[in-house]
């Protein structure tokens, strides 16, 4: 064989091989399966909703508004009970409850499928006068001011199952059902009428904090707190809770575990260091200075009212941020432990800072950088950075606010705030502090609660907590011009009756 057929015979048998493969490659011999790959881009926003509850008339139904954490969009909404006068949702997040105008309680389930026929309605004794709603876990109490008692809901819809006589004027209910031993009902005293605490809180009496043992609804000795006290919440861990007392500027320190006011005589640990128990914390700025508390960050032009009515806790900072309406100021506290559950040495630390007019309500992220304003009369939010105590930004918003909630569980935040006289819910962006939209919803708003704050259900004790204007709670207007009721008016009456 010569080298030229040499080459001919190379080039067929490659051609032979050529078509043997591309044979092969026809019919269902394996082949090697190729991975696509899936395009990276942002995770998925977390499942949160806010909850709007509002109100068209004082007479016509209410609307619950269900809004969308990641794209601030409307998912749901129905009609609940006429005249909607508070709200509040349940720990885990699942649940709405309202007070209504007719003397009904209505129950909704917090869902992108939420109907008409999904609200259940409970009709209270034509006695009660109910003020508040609390909203554990499992059950709802209710503060009534007939028999000056705790009624106790159970199932649902939620049924009446019993009066609990605590002290007088009871306001409010706070606690939890996961893990504490007892609720505790929050009283007034004998106040003059429930606008003595918006207009005149100096001159109430001390108020009364009831435990309410939640194995056998039994009430515990009372404990004596300061005048007026309009709010209070407990930690996480069910050791400390903080009563706001509007009326002597100051916080009373329950021990949650004994039920007595948290005071001992100084000792030292086992780490040498010296530990004080905080029966009161003062807010007020000369009580401050008076007590050698670390004193205030920019202080100029303050006054030394404060007037404490609603407050936060977070729990990365282990610190109570306290709005204080009259003073237009906020207090942030440290309120920390030591690892032996006692007052840490730092306990009661205090810096005050300025903000805009009569702030009605605060909120804390969740990593304990900022805090955010309601500011009623300047119908704005301030931004407050808590590593430096200064403010940071003022935001205008839509109507005089009353509320202001967040969440923060992804990359950015948001905050909700809403004005009782503005039928617009102003959302906030965290990153950048900016105004993300505003959402209508039908008639003014009542109330606004987040089901994941801090990016868990419940994590937030002063979520299960309705407010009712009234009683110390503020309407949209500083105290000095809420007018006193007349005739058969009550305070709640001409809160809500303001032009």
């Amino acid at each position: 064989m010569n080298l030229g057929q040499a080459r001919t015979r190379l080039v067929q048998g490659g051609v032979a091989l050529a078509s043997a493969a591309l044979i092969a490659g026809c019919g269902s011999t394996y082949r090697p399966v190729v991975t696509p790959v899936t395009p990276s881009g942002p995770a998925a926003q977390p499942s949160s909703f806010a909850v709007v509850v509002s109100a068209p008339s004082t007479t016509t139904a209410g609307i619950a508004t269900i809004i969308d954490y990641s794209g601030d969009s409307v998912l749901a909404l129905a009609p609940i009970g006429p005249g909607p006068l508070t709200f509040t949702i349940d720990e885990t997040g699942s649940t709405g409850y309202t007070l209504n105008s007719d003397k009904t309680l209505s129950n909704f389930p917090i869902s992108t499928t939420l109907q008409a026929k999904n609200v259940e309605y409970t009709t209270l004794p034509s006695t009660a006068q109910p003020v508040n709603l609390f909203s554990p876990s499992a059950g709802l109490l209710a503060a009534d001011l007939y028999g000056n008692a705790t009624d106790v809901f159970t199932g649902f819809p939620q049924a009446y199952k019993q009066a609990i006589q605590v002290q007088t004027t009871p306001v409010m209910i706070v606690g939890s059902s996961l893990l504490s031993q007892r609720f505790f009902a929050i009283s007034q005293g004998n106040v003059a009428s429930g606008v003595t605490c918006n207009t005149a809180p100096a001159t109430a009496p001390n108020g009364e904090v009831d435990g309410i043992e939640q194995s056998t609804y039994t009430v515990s000795p009372n404990i004596s707190v300061g005048k007026c006290p309009v709010f209070g919440l407990e930690t996480p861990d069910y050791r400390r809770l903080f009563i706001l007392n509007r009326g002597d500027d100051t916080i009373s320190v329950i021990n949650s575990q004994d039920n007595t006011l948290n005071q001992c005589t100084p000792f030292q640990n086992q780490n040498g260091q010296t530990v004080y128990c905080h029966p009161t914390l003062p807010l007020s700025l000369n009580a401050v200075k008076a007590t050698g508390i670390t004193p205030p960050n920019g202080t100029s032009g303050m006054t030394a009212t404060a007037g404490p009515i609603y407050a936060e806790y977070n729990s990365t900072t282990s610190q109570l941020v306290v709005s204080n309406y009259d003073g237009s100021t906020i207090s942030v506290i440290d309120v920390s432990m030591d690892e032996y559950g006692n007052d840490s040495s730092t306990f009661g630390a205090t810096y005050t800072i300025p903000v805009g007019n009569n702030p009605a309500a605060v909120t804390v992220l969740a990593d304990g950088s900022r805090a955010y304003t309601a500011n009623q009369t300047d119908e704005t939010v301030t931004i407050v950075n808590l590593s430096s105590h200064t403010v940071e930004k003022t935001v205008p918003t839509t109507g005089h606010p009353r509320t202001v909630v967040s969440t923060q569980n992804s990359q950015y935040g948001k905050v909700y705030v809403a004005s009782p006289d503005s039928p617009y819910l102003t959302i906030l962006r965290t990153d950048q502090d900016i105004v993300d939209t505003t959402v209508l919803v039908e008639g003014n708003i009542v109330d606004v609660r987040t089901t994941t704050q801090n990016g868990v259900s419940g994590s937030g004790n002063a979520e299960v907590v309705s407010r009712r204007p009234g009683y110390g709670q503020p309407c949209y207007l500083p105290p000095s011009v809420e007018p006193a009721p007349t005739g058969t008016q009550t305070a709640l009456d001409v809160c809500r009756t303001l032009p």
